[in-house]
């Protein structure tokens, strides 16, 4: 199976799980729902075309320079080359999610990445579609810094593959209209209960916290994991009201973030400064 259609059934499968235990109990219609299918089909397919066809020339002509410059040797460990296929997945996933957390944290506290993070964060009404809602700038900063540790780990194309696969379920979970938590399991999985805490409006709790994508285990370890045992009583971030609410208009907004760069803590979440990290209580996971 492609990765898009992994994706469909992924959806589908979402769809129908959000209304089973749904933690909003709404209506399937929501506004700003087309928004997202159209980020569902862009980011979920054509980005990726995109970026894939970018990329492989790119990432060529790099690895051609390395060999040419004698560093192929220094630089292309390829560590994982001869593993089985399990243990470079267990070890791609942990490397690359403490990698992605670590860039996450950065959207959040660099004004002008930030600009572009704001669009995942114009969400007011969460639900797995929005996993997808993101600035295609998103993609290229996560994948032009992750590309050289995945050179160096060197794992299998079918490794990682199944690794996409596997994280955008999660992501699917992590934003899902679900009242769910995973137990014990959450002290290591990223669950809705505990994202739907990094989307919080600094009106309804304190910002900066959660930043895992896949694992929880980094926010417990690095102490920015704020679980309560409730959902937070509004989403989003200061000047949401507003922030563009079409497709031209979120892509074209973080240029004006590169003129005038608002404060990242203000936007995020209503502080002047970052949240000092693990101010925030850990309770369930």
């Amino acid at each position: 199976m492609t990765y898009w259609m992994w994706l469909a059934v992924l959806s589908a499968v979402f769809v129908g799980v959000e209304r089973l235990r749904p933690r909003d109990r709404r209506g399937w219609w929501r506004p700003g729902l087309g928004l997202d299918l159209f980020y569902l089909v862009f980011n979920g397919h054509f980005l990726g075309v995109l970026l894939a066809k970018a990329s492989t020339p790119l990432a060529a002509s790099l690895d051609a320079w390395l060999v040419s410059q004698g560093l192929w040797g220094t630089f292309h460990l390829a560590v994982m080359a001869d593993w089985p296929a399990w243990a470079q997945l267990v070890l791609a996933l942990l490397a690359v999610d403490l990698f992605h957390w670590g860039v996450h944290n950065l959207l959040h506290r660099v004004p002008a990445l930030w600009t572009f993070h704001k669009v995942h964060h114009s969400i007011v009404h969460m639900d797995w579609i929005g996993s997808l809602r993101f600035h295609w700038a998103e993609v290229v900063i996560y994948k032009s810094l992750t590309y050289p540790l995945l050179a160096l780990l060197g794992a299998s194309g079918e490794v990682l593959f199944g690794l996409a696969v596997f994280n955008t379920a999660v992501g699917h979970f992590n934003h899902a209209n679900l009242d769910v938590g995973l137990g014990p399991l959450g002290y290591v999985l990223n669950n809705p209960r505990m994202h739907i805490w990094h989307h919080v409006h600094a009106d309804a709790g304190p910002p900066l916290h959660n930043f895992g994508i896949t694992l929880s285990l980094w926010d417990y370890l690095f102490g920015t994991a704020h679980v309560p045992d409730h959902p937070p009583e509004r989403l989003a971030f200061d000047g949401i009201d507003g922030f563009p609410s079409t497709v031209p208009g979120q892509l074209l907004h973080p240029l004006s973030g590169w003129v005038r760069p608002a404060s990242a803590g203000t936007d995020s979440g209503g502080s002047s400064a970052p949240d000092p990290v693990g101010s925030g209580g850990a309770a369930r996971p």
